[in-house]
């Protein structure tokens, strides 16, 4: 048998309960092993905790439905369960200790209550994604460092996945059954789940778990890990300072909404922000005046539906000075999207295209089909690229967006030095901040060079947190003379001042 190289080894802890994972690679096969142990618990233990004292825990509370379907209710619920849980666990284990009594009673809680072994593996925040295929292969994550990983959890049948699944289904009012074989919805943690039953996925029922980033991506992470560099986001931050508006596209998983997350830290915080989703990704600064607005499907009967349009028609009633809108994807969304634009207000959001060329092409042919005078409202481009095989993302290309929707891109990644070269002047952008907000070149090259000075201050000060950017960005606008003091010697910065 060949032997596991270790890639990396660190803890967690999920509700109390501490975990250990380790992931390592064999030469014999091709993806990472994700390894999760939680110490302190034996297998006998744990099979104890999963039939017997689980059974007993189930018939010792009546569960009425509405208790699990009500938030509110539901806390309440699984209060009374980690009452009984320890009520249990005293009759049978009568010398635990305090501690230990904690990390059983969560473990038996999260095995009766919730989703089991995945509640645990859902607490690592260094995964993006968990999936289940069926019940003949073990868990898979998308750990953000090394991309797929096999793990050495198993779910033991095709009905507990199926049972999953309707208690997912069932804690948003939902449904996921033979006639409705297929569930896509987001749940009150913000994670989105897709789910889909037998026969439809062939294989077996399958869970897909994107998980809501609760420490989202803020332009320090993105320089930091060399996804994007100093003087890109130095422009973007120039950009949206003067309400210039912005598209981020990029192929599938390349975190086109990530760093429009990021980016949203630039905007000032004496702005209205209303932000339009399909399931809320987005988590921006905590002193920002800002709305989210989430998408909602069709009731069974087919009613009551609020779709990207109706949220984008109406936010333009909500006195917005910045809209960020997560996708577009049809030809009145982006209809409406360009004609806030023309009216003065600052957009940004997303869309699949895998370059700049192919951005406008997909805004200009069927189904969105726009004609291109419209699209110099848009001031620039910006394409991220995942590259699959070396499990990195990357700002691939900023252009800006010319008369008729030419395109003049400034920035672009070497895929052979792994660089982001300048490869053209700006053209439009220096003229419309001349235009519009005095700015002569001269001035413009040097606030490009103080806002680089302040963002790799914040990077090697670790200042990654989202309301630390925003803060700092924030105080840049009411002070930058303070701010570019301190980047420029370095030194420490007192966020409660």
């Amino acid at each position: 048998m060949a032997e596991a190289k270790i890639l990396d080894t660190y803890n967690y802890k999920s509700e109390g309960i501490p975990v250990v994972i380790t992931v390592s690679r064999s030469s014999s096969d091709f993806v990472p092993l994700y390894d999760m142990k939680i110490p302190g618990i034996s297998e006998a233990t744990k099979i104890m905790l999963e039939t017997k004292l689980k059974a007993d825990l189930m018939s010792r509370i009546e569960i009425d439905i509405m208790d699990i379907l009500d938030p509110k209710k539901a806390e309440f619920l699984k209060e009374k369960f980690y009452e009984v849980s320890r009520s249990i666990l005293q009759a049978n284990f009568p010398s635990l200790t305090k501690d230990k009594e904690d990390i059983l009673a969560t473990y038996l809680v999260q095995h009766t209550l919730g989703l089991g072994p995945l509640e645990v593996i859902l607490s690592d925040e260094m995964l993006e994604e968990m999936v289940l295929n069926g019940a003949t292969e073990p868990v898979w994550v998308y750990h953000k460092k090394f991309g797929w990983c096999k793990t050495n959890v198993k779910i033991k049948d095709e009905e507990t996945i199926l049972n999953y699944s309707s208690l997912i289904a069932r804690k948003i009012g939902r449904q996921i059954n033979i006639l409705n074989p297929l569930l896509d919805a987001h749940i009150s943690t913000g994670d989105r789940v897709n789910s889909t039953l037998f026969p439809i996925s062939s294989m077996g029922n399958t869970i897909t778990i994107r998980k809501f980033a609760k420490n989202p991506w803020t332009v320090s992470n993105i320089i930091a890990n060399g996804t994007s560099s100093p003087e890109i986001m130095a422009l973007i931050w120039l950009s949206m300072q003067h309400e210039l508006s912005l598209l981020v596209s990029g192929g599938t998983g390349s975190g086109k909404t990530s760093f429009l997350n990021a980016i949203a830290g630039f905007i000032p915080a004496n702005q209205r922000v209303i932000s339009i989703e399909d399931t809320r990704e987005l988590t921006l600064p905590k002193f920002l005046q800002w709305v989210p607005l989430v998408t909602r499907e069709a009731n069974p009967e087919g009613k009551g539906e609020i779709s990207m349009l109706d949220l984008l028609v109406n936010s333009l009633r909500m006195r917005p000075d910045r809209i960020i809108v997560g996708e577009v994807r049809r030809q009145r969304e982006a209809e409406i999207l360009f004609e806030a634009m023309h009216t003065g207000h600052s957009v940004y959001a997303t869309l699949h295209a895998d370059d700049a060329n192919q951005t406008i092409s997909r805004l200009t042919t069927p189904p969105i089909n726009l004609p291109k005078e419209v699209l110099d409202a848009l001031a620039g481009v910006v394409v991220q690229l995942r590259h699959r095989r070396f499990n990195i993302r990357r700002t691939f290309e900023f252009a800006e967006v010319l008369k008729m929707g030419e395109l003049n891109t400034v920035y672009r990644w070497d895929s052979k030095k792994d660089s982001i070269n300048k490869i053209g002047d700006m053209t439009r952008i220096p003229d419309i901040l001349e235009l519009y907000a005095g700015l002569s070149p001269k001035e413009i090259s040097q606030d490009l060079k103080e806002k680089v000075t302040v963002l790799n201050w914040m990077v090697a000060s670790k200042f990654f947190d989202v309301d630390q950017v925003g803060l700092l960005v924030s105080s840049y606008y009411d002070d930058p003379d303070r701010v570019l003091a301190a980047a420029s010697k370095n030194t420490k910065w007192d966020f409660g001042s």
